[in-house]
């Protein structure tokens, strides 16, 4: 139920955000709705084409589909609002981050995988959403060179199953992961720790540098 309702409010806010990308480029109601929806439910919808999953997530529960269209929609009407007040949905980006990265992992281990893989799965489900709207916006991935993101995803995934495979009641799995992967997205958005950057210049001049300060998240 706990995972359930912040999924719900995890979907909602990365469709919201979603929607101000498609609305940067000037997309249609449909464009909004797709990108949006792409956003909140695309790095499910790989894991699950991935894993060989089905039905996908949003086929065995189309009210989730629903739902990131509507907030796509209802983003047209409150954007400005949403970009004034932009911090709360950076939080709420950061607590759908690790449920969707506890659900993505949970979701390998039902299914028997090693865990390697489940812990991708995690990766997976959790930034795909992401890398989707950049490509279909067609801007740089901001998962692959703004604050730690991919590697909260990573951390989160490895702390749940350890905890599952150590058989740490799952309640307490889940409320430890959340916390803790929660503290390190934040405290990687606050003090702009990232991993360093691969910079190539030219043909005779390579450069591995840590990255700028940078405040933008997805």
């Amino acid at each position: 139920m706990l995972l359930t309702t912040l999924y719900i409010i995890g979907i909602t806010a990365e469709a919201m955000t979603g929607a101000i990308a498609a609305g940067k480029r000037h997309m249609d109601w449909f464009g909004v709705m797709l990108v949006a929806s792409a956003t909140a439910i695309g790095g499910g919808t790989v894991r699950d084409v991935l894993l060989g999953h089905y039905p996908l997530g949003w086929v065995a529960n189309p009210q989730y589909l629903v739902i990131t269209c509507l907030a796509g929609l209802f983003t047209t009407l409150v954007a400005k609002w949403v970009m004034r007040y932009h911090k709360i949905f950076v939080i709420l980006d950061a607590v759908g981050l690790i449920v969707f990265s506890i659900i993505g992992c949970r979701v390998a281990m039902d299914m028997g995988l090693p865990p390697l893989i489940c812990i991708v799965s995690a990766v997976v489900t959790g930034i795909f959403g992401g890398l989707l709207r950049d490509l279909i916006c067609r801007r740089q991935p901001m998962v692959l060179h703004k604050e730690l993101y991919a590697s909260v995803a990573f951390l989160a995934g490895g702390m749940y199953f350890g905890m599952m495979y150590f058989e740490v009641p799952e309640l307490i799995t889940t409320v430890a992961t959340l916390v803790v992967g929660f503290v390190a997205r934040m405290a990687a958005v606050q003090l702009s720790w990232s991993l360093p950057v691969f910079k190539l210049d030219d043909e005779t001049n390579i450069v591995v540098a840590p990255k700028e300060s940078a405040t933008d998240t997805k």
